[in-house]
């Protein structure tokens, strides 16, 4: 996909899709500068603009949804207004709006199956990926037509599984659930793999290992991306995804 700012495009079939970075947007620091996110506490004004040149680029209205680390999945209805749901994944087959999920350490996982002409886009941190929100996202999509073995997905810059530390018993209960996460930083204390769980969440759920792409940076390492652990005081970047 081409775009008129800088983001990284990765391949879908049947969708269009990118991962914003913070460059090319109109906030000031600390928000600098393509923040999208209106509860970090940069001006509203910005946001708004930010986020009209997002959907300018991508060509279609953005839908955002209300985060709040869950696994609770909105599937967008018919033809109409969308009003701002509380969840965590949005799912759709419609072909007016682009989804958009906001992160800055936490996975965006944007996925399509081109055949059924469905799409979806979801914040996978901590809390949401052991709640089962990817499971979910896919469950969704399969009740619009999708199947599992068909879809394609990105999951996008997140923190990754060198640097992701955590205390040890939270360690130990995530790896109870999704064994994958475990990990250990390149300093060698106990840490999360946010990644290898996705890869072992949608595993459950029928995707196919090789139709994950998850060639994306590290958040925390790579400043390209807002990234909240860096800097508690930060913006916050977007997964968006489109029919084609």
């Amino acid at each position: 996909m081409t775009t008129a700012l800088p983001a990284r495009a990765p391949r879908l079939r049947g969708a269009r899709a990118l991962f914003t970075t913070r460059t090319g947007g109109v906030s000031a620091a600390p928000f600098d500068a393509l923040n999208l996110a209106r509860h970090v506490g940069d001006d509203d004004a910005a946001v708004t603009a930010n986020r009209e040149i997002v959907a300018g680029t991508v060509g279609l209205p953005l839908v955002f949804v209300d985060q709040v680390h869950s696994a609770q999945v909105h599937v967008l209805p018919a033809p109409g207004p969308v009003p701002v749901m509380t969840a965590d994944a949005l799912v759709t087959g419609r072909d007016d709006m682009a989804l958009a999920i906001m992160v800055a350490d936490c996975m965006p996982v944007l996925l399509s199956d081109a055949e059924a002409g469905v799409i979806a886009a979801a914040h996978a941190g901590r809390p949401g990926l052991l709640a089962g929100v990817l499971e979910n996202t896919v469950a969704a999509m399969v009740q619009l037509g999708a199947r599992p073995e068909r879809i394609e997905v990105a999951v996008g810059p997140s923190a990754c599984g060198s640097c992701y530390e955590v205390p040890q018993e939270m360690a130990d209960a995530a790896a109870e659930q999704l064994p994958s996460v475990r990990s250990r930083t390149s300093w060698g204390t106990p840490a999360i793999d946010l990644r290898a769980g996705a890869v072992e969440a949608l595993g459950r759920s029928g995707v196919r290992a090789y139709s994950i792409d998850l060639d994306f940076p590290c958040t925390i390492e790579d400043p390209a991306w807002f990234s909240y652990r860096r800097a508690s005081t930060t913006g916050r970047f977007a997964g968006v995804i489109r029919r084609a």
